[in-house]
């Protein structure tokens, strides 16, 4: 397998790319599955999956993973994902599918990984970030994204290598009363509104109903913050 030292890649690439593998590792053994989205260039999106799902390696295991293309990746997305899966994108900082999908990231309980090149996304846009500084709008073409997502594949599989590591921390509170997650604001995405001041939002926790009295109109696909069965503010998109 390649190794990033040997690639030449820079040490802070390197880290991330060890990092997101790790994650995809823990989400795969979770029975994660993998949605993979590239707006500009689909043919990524589909080569990403290919690498997962038909391994090359002689006793590499087959990961689950699915690319998305065609009109309105948004709404693909929404209905694909259940909370636990991966979604990762290879796209510009600035492709609106790409940023509309990460907002609503949280909301429906996915991990995201988004692969890049020129100026970078906002700190947090992304749970992993891989990118290249490297400005050229024809980077993109160029072998240099297809070693990035080959080294997230392979590292992956190093990391299943190690048992131990699969195992990822517990990032919800399982107590039945628990004074911290009580007192938390909670991403939703608006489901639907009814004219009684409710409306039904999706949430990393499921489909809830809650009320709006606080948020003013609110319309399908809209981000709101959620706490104590009460909308509490309207999220504005980055």
């Amino acid at each position: 397998m390649t190794s990033p030292a040997h690639t030449g890649m820079a040490p802070e690439l390197a880290i991330d790319l060890a990092h997101a593998s790790l994650t995809l590792a823990q989400r795969f053994s979770d029975k994660a599955t993998m949605w993979c989205i590239a707006p500009a260039f689909s043919p990524h999106a589909q080569h990403i999956a290919v690498e997962f799902v038909h391994p090359v390696v002689v006793g590499k295991r087959a990961l689950p993973a699915v690319a998305l293309t065609g009109p309105d990746l948004v709404a693909q997305v929404r209905m694909s994902v259940r909370p636990g899966d991966v979604v990762i994108a290879c796209a510009g900082a600035g492709d609106p599918e790409v940023r509309a999908v990460m907002n609503r990231a949280a909301a429906w309980g996915v991990t995201t990984i988004w692969i890049g090149n020129g100026e970078r996304p906002a700190i947090g846009a992304a749970d992993h970030v891989l990118w290249l500084d490297d400005p050229d709008p024809t980077l993109a073409a160029t072998g240099e994204f297809v070693l990035m997502y080959h080294l997230l594949w392979e590292l992956t599989h190093v990391c299943f290598e190690h048992p131990g590591l699969l195992t990822a921390p517990p990032s919800v509170c399982t107590d039945d009363v628990c004074i911290t997650c009580s007192d938390e604001g909670r991403p939703a995405e608006v489901l639907s509104t009814a004219t009684d001041g409710t409306a039904s939002v999706r949430t990393a926790a499921g489909r809830e109903d809650v009320v709006t009295v606080l948020a003013g109109t609110l319309f399908p696909g809209d981000l709101v913050l959620v706490h104590a069965g009460m909308v509490i503010s309207k999220l504005r998109e980055t």
